[in-house]
């Protein structure tokens, strides 16, 4: 009879833990900036769903991106940790991943959340954009694939959304073109007309082998310009499930709602079940598309019809949460990867970039706008709805409140950077747990957020600053994104130091005339970076030249037809389920 009890009490504790464990789903925004949605202050978008999630749950309005860029953003999100820490912080100018066939990507030694969840029993599906590689050795392993990661389910684009992926809307390889290909073009033309004319002269005896060589020079850049612009976009721009191509190249033709849908299917697969969800949207990142249904709807051209249609989709998974009773029992976060891109104009002069609200600087750079993101958490009955809190968090914050709340322990054999968040939001607590933020510029160091625990001030000392141009403009327009070293920055010794609660917009850095206690403020935000570059470990760089070029070897292609790859299995497993 005791035996039998103990046996009961033990299935009933299992069964209790079971049912309190809540579902996810995180819903991540690309480029979509701070100030986009109705409730963080826009008047003139229409964004009623994601208003409607904060109206029920907590409102972040100091909730910061680990990174002003996608791949090391996003690699912070999923690991909980700073990106330099799993070698996703590039030490060049290209920062983020553009080809599929390139080596780098999440190491298989990082420990995401979904893996971790997996590991409870959890249900675990990423739909959208993943941006954290894909293949190491060849074009089957999968090493940096989200299969490897944890997630179950994958459906979406392993790299990101370009300009390129959209017959068009222009190249962001534009700037590259002309460095490599425009300038090389222009000295082989003035080297021939001048050895034509000083042979027509007389003056020097020219052979002819030599202009032939510079004519098939200049032929070859030419034919390798034509092959990269032809091929790019199949090569580049394809759907994924699982490991398999479904769709090369892309195909924007109501996209969200086939994405959409299938993560709605996913959560009505499971309803029985724990699970997560990451839905990761592929807008508002260029190239912008929208359906029919939203299209020339919104105050502000294509940029305002994608961000609207993604709230639509928003408002979908929130009311399939309702229908199956799910909604008490999961904890839904929404966000962005990092603030808008305000370089965003397209080769028609067109905006294509979003709003950063009062916020200086934009994606790429860490000034607030580059890093100050939405942060929206909703689980009724658990988090009190209606609440703003103000307080320093950051996107690695996810990683271990998902892992605490799915009854999961820590990993204990490397440094988690985040912090819960459940303190904070359930009002246990109404300091953040953060004392110090490192804000980093791909591999370098850029700046040192201070939140002291005994004033209201919140402290940001910059070691450098973008150099923005043209002269007045609030983003890197000749470059389209900001550089972090070299001759792009400005070097600052004592650093720029702002009182971010006193100064969100940056405008006014203190000094020691202005502040007293400014030497001292300095020195603590040095120590304690000081302190934190203690703790880094060397591990490869995921996003060296040697990780980010394009390999042949390691090219997915859906198709056996040489370089083709065209298919479309999307298109034919929906007239088959007709």
């Amino acid at each position: 009879m005791k035996l039998r009890l103990l046996l009961l009490l033990l299935l009933c504790e299992a069964h209790s833990h079971a049912a309190s464990r809540p579902n996810f789903v995180l819903l991540m925004a690309d480029d979509l900036g701070i100030g986009d949605p109705g409730c963080y202050g826009n008047e003139t978008l229409r964004t009623p769903n994601i208003d409607q999630l904060a109206e029920g749950g907590v409102k972040l309005t100091h909730h910061l991106a680990a990174s002003p860029l996608c791949t090391p953003s996003r690699a912070a999100f999923m690991t909980g940790r700073y990106p330099i820490r799993s070698g996703m912080a590039s030490q060049s100018l290209m920062g983020v991943f553009i080809f599929s066939a390139s080596s780098g990507g999440l190491p298989t030694s990082e420990i995401t959340f979904a893996k971790l969840l997996k590991n409870q029993g959890y249900s675990t599906a990423l739909i959208g954009k993943w941006h954290l590689g894909t293949n190491c050795h060849n074009k089957t392993d999968f090493c940096h694939h989200p299969l490897s990661h944890g997630f179950d389910y994958f459906h979406g684009i392993p790299m990101t959304n370009l300009r390129d992926c959209k017959p068009g809307e222009g190249s962001v390889f534009t700037g590259g073109i002309r460095a490599l290909v425009f300038i090389p073009l222009q000295i082989i033309a003035i080297t021939l007309l001048t050895l034509a004319v000083v042979k027509c002269l007389g003056l020097v005896h020219v052979p002819p082998g030599i202009f032939v060589c510079l004519l098939c020079l200049a032929a070859m850049i030419l034919g390798l310009l034509v092959c990269f612009l032809h091929y790019f976009r199949p090569l580049n721009c394809f759907l994924m499930r699982n490991h398999e191509i479904t769709q090369q190249p892309i195909s924007y033709d109501n996209l969200m709602q086939r994405l959409t849908a299938d993560a709605a299917q996913f959560i009505q697969r499971n309803a029985e079940t724990p699970f997560l969800l990451v839905l990761s949207y592929l807008h508002v990142h260029t190239a912008l598309f929208s359906s029919k249904d939203f299209s020339g709807k919104s105050k502000h051209g294509a940029y305002g019809d994608a961000v609207e249609e993604m709230d639509w989709s928003v408002g979908q998974i929130l009311n399939v949460l309702d229908e199956l009773k799910l909604a008490n029992n999961t904890l839904v976060y929404f966000t962005s990867d990092q603030g808008a891109h305000v370089e965003e104009v397209s080769a028609k002069g067109e905006v294509h970039g979003g709003s950063n609200g009062i916020y200086k600087g934009g994606k790429a750079n860490n000034w607030e706008g580059g890093i100050r993101i939405p942060g929206i958490l909703r689980w009724p009955g658990v988090i009190k709805a209606g609440l703003e809190i103000d307080e320093p968090t950051s996107n690695m914050d996810i990683f271990p409140t998902v892992v605490n709340l799915a009854g999961s322990p820590l990993p204990e054999d490397r440094i988690i950077d985040g912090r819960d968040l459940m303190p904070l939001l359930q009002g246990k607590t109404q300091l953040s747990d953060h004392e110090f933020l490192f804000h980093y510029c791909n591999f370098y160091l850029n700046a040192v957020r201070w939140r002291p625990r005994n004033s209201t001030s919140v402290w940001k000392a910059f070691f450098f600053t973008p150099k923005f141009n043209p002269e007045g403009a609030n983003g890197c327009f000749s470059t389209h994104v900001c550089l972090c070293h070299g001759q792009f920055v400005n070097q600052h010794h004592p650093p720029l130091l702002f009182d971010i609660s006193r100064d969100p917009r940056e405008r006014n850095p203190v000094s020691p005339m202005t502040e007293p206690r400014f030497q001292e403020i300095v020195d603590v935000m040095q120590r304690a970076a000081d302190r934190h570059t203690k703790t880094l470990q060397e591990v490869p760089n995921q996003l060296s030249l040697g990780n980010i070029l394009w390999k042949p070897w390691l090219q997915m292609c859906c198709s056996s037809s040489g370089l083709s790859c065209q298919c479309d299995r999307e298109e034919q497993a929906r007239r088959e389920s007709r």
